[in-house]
């Protein structure tokens, strides 16, 4: 535990859960979609859904996903700067069951591209984040590293290439766990690495057989 663990984040308050971490839970999204929204659907759950908007839930996750740090001073208008770039939300209450943390929400984007992406997670105190869900695929990372994300088919191998490339390209792995659904099907690497990965990087392990995707999200503000 470090001193932003106990006193929260620099931000726009009231609350480093209701506010600061969902600024943080919206940068997450944005950067997992990987282009500027179009559209976003947010369902809110337990506690997001029922004292959020007093906390200013609403605008926060807006603000993550216009791509804002915790400190911005344009967070409390948040839906009119949405309306003016074009970004057309909604929000919804949703209940993801009694496991789910009260702090949870689940925001279903499309892009300006028309790239779509699903994202679950949850305000963990302290304008800390835990990510547990892209595209129905189940997962954890909180965003305090660069992060890297790949789904691909679930043989052996597979975690040899991808750490042996980015070994070979001089990237550093501070923690990494394998999620997978069932045995030979497929799987998600999550590498939290010490730096940040370039393009190059990431196409390298594009070009592996068994990858089907990699998605790079820098470290999140927080």
């Amino acid at each position: 535990m470090n001193i932003f663990d106990i006193i929260g984040p620099v931000m726009v308050g009231p609350s480093s859960s209701h506010t600061a971490g969902a600024v943080r839970l919206g940068n997450a999204a944005l950067a997992i979609l990987g282009e500027s929204v179009a559209e976003a659907e947010i369902g809110l759950h337990g506690s997001f859904a029922q004292t959020g908007r007093g906390h200013g839930t609403d605008l926060a996750l807006l603000s993550g996903l216009m791509g804002w740090a915790t400190d911005d001073l344009r967070i409390p208008e948040a839906h009119n700067y949405a309306k003016e770039m074009g970004l057309h939300y909604s929000f919804i209450n949703i209940n993801a069951g009694d496991a789910a943390h009260p702090n949870y929400v689940k925001i279903e984007l499309k892009g300006r591209s028309g790239r779509t992406s699903v994202v679950a997670g949850a305000s963990i105190g302290g304008g800390r984040v835990i990510i547990s869900e892209v595209d129905g695929f189940a997962l954890e990372f909180t965003g305090d590293f660069p992060t890297i994300l790949t789904l691909h088919e679930d043989r052996p191998g597979a975690v040899a290439e991808v750490t042996g490339i980015l070994s070979k390209r001089g990237v550093n792995i501070a923690q990494m766990r394998v999620f997978r659904r069932n045995k030979g099907g497929l799987a998600s690497m999550v590498l939290e690495t010490d730096q940040s990965v370039d393009a190059s990087d990431i196409a390298a392990l594009k070009g592996l057989a068994m990858i089907r995707s990699v998605r790079f999200i820098n470290a999140i503000g927080g």
